[in-house]
């Protein structure tokens, strides 16, 4: 796949497609990891999305979700997992790509290390958190460029769901959000996409209350 850096200035349902094949890199001190996206979710902003943070507006916890486009956004969830999500749209606008699962594509060696209780290479980055902890993403890393170090940001997917990603490969699969309460995990917020047939992809989850 060449390698090109993403425009991300649209919104969230229209980039979260574009960035299945993409590759993002993150490096420390131990090393660097790098994750092939396959599976993604777009979260949109304020009386749009009642699944999205974002949904009653701004907050200084998610402050970062309406900064410029590119950036990261972080957060902690369930009392013990941090999650990684693309910043998309202009500034003021909130809306967010959540990074559900990958394939990881170099520094094997470290994501290992990082995940023990990971079974086979397909399950390292199988997950948001799995690929936050890969990744060796910290929730202090908060609003950091994803195109400047520690962090590297390529590649170009597929326009549409449907598409075939750039050259012959998987087709976009798109559904419900998985594990998303009330009105945001139904119709019409299908907006998880995934690379179809892609082993790193996770197993959909409905939430029970949605």
């Amino acid at each position: 796949m060449t390698s090109a850096v993403i425009d991300l200035s649209d919104s969230a349902l229209e980039v979260a497609p574009r960035l299945l094949g993409a590759v993002l890199s993150h490096s420390t001190a131990e090393g660097t990891v790098a994750v092939r996206l396959t599976e993604v979710e777009a979260y949109l902003g304020a009386g749009v999305d009642p699944g999205s943070h974002a949904f009653r507006g701004p907050t200084p916890r998610i402050a970062s979700m309406y900064g410029p486009p590119g950036h990261l956004y972080t957060y902690f969830t369930y009392g013990m997992h941090v999650c990684a999500n693309v910043v998309c749209s202009p500034v003021g606008e909130a809306s967010a790509v959540l990074l559900r699962a990958g394939e990881v594509v170099e520094g094997h060696e470290l994501a290992r290390l990082r995940r023990p209780t990971a079974r086979t290479d397909r399950d390292l980055a199988r997950g948001p958190a799995n690929l936050v902890r890969a990744l060796g993403i910290l929730l202090g890393e908060d609003g950091a460029s994803l195109f400047a170090p520690p962090f590297g940001l390529s590649g170009v997917g597929a326009g549409e769901a449907g598409e075939p990603v750039v050259g012959p490969g998987p087709r976009i699969e798109r559904s419900l959000r998985t594990g998303v309460s009330g009105d945001g995990g139904r119709e019409p917020f299908d907006w998880r996409f995934h690379l179809a047939g892609e082993p790193s992809v996770s197993a959909y989850k409905r939430h029970p209350r949605a």
